[in-house]
């Protein structure tokens, strides 16, 4: 029976085969789909309405800081960025990072230099360390001798240090 009609058509039995098998399956799917299509009116036909307004409600209340809204139940990222710089921040995460050219690097002690951008506690050690083993510093590109402070960092500080002569 497939011999002759793929004589006819130009397919091979195979191919006949398989565009058979796919009609049938297709066909199935269709009745299937007809068959049960009632039951899935509802779930197609869902109002999101409610769903959105509980969105919106909680977005509107994390914006105005509502008490128990999701800003308090989110972590707070600047706490987490302030953990490695703790020296710079006060309570309330303010920075606390000095005027312009207001340390002078040869007084202070570890309490300002901590104060300074990217100045750690081992690293203002370092300072008051060479400070006390080697005299005062000359000139602040005296600074990249200390183990913590790269060109960098040194160009970073700059403008909040300076030595007094």
């Amino acid at each position: 029976m497939f011999k002759k009609l793929s004589e006819k058509i130009g397919l091979t039995v195979t191919e006949i085969k398989v565009i058979l098998f796919l009609l049938v399956v297709f066909g199935a799917g269709f009745g299937f789909s007809k068959l049960f299509s009632k039951k899935d009116v509802n779930r197609r036909n869902f109002d999101y309405s409610k769903e959105d307004s509980i969105f919106k409600h909680l977005a509107n209340s994390e914006i105005t800081g509502e008490k128990g809204s999701l800003k308090d139940k989110l972590v707070d990222s600047n706490q987490e960025v302030s953990d490695f710089k703790k020296p710079n921040f006060d309570e309330k995460n303010t920075a606390k990072i000095p005027a312009e050219k207001s340390i002078d690097i040869n007084q202070a002690g570890m309490e300002k230099l901590i104060l300074l951008p990217g100045i750690g506690e081992k690293t203002a050690e370092n300072i008051v360390n060479y400070r006390t083993e080697n005299g005062d510093f000359k000139f602040l590109n005296d600074l990249l001798s200390i183990k913590g402070i790269g060109k960098a960092k040194l160009n970073k500080i700059k403008k909040y240090i300076f030595i007094k002569k």
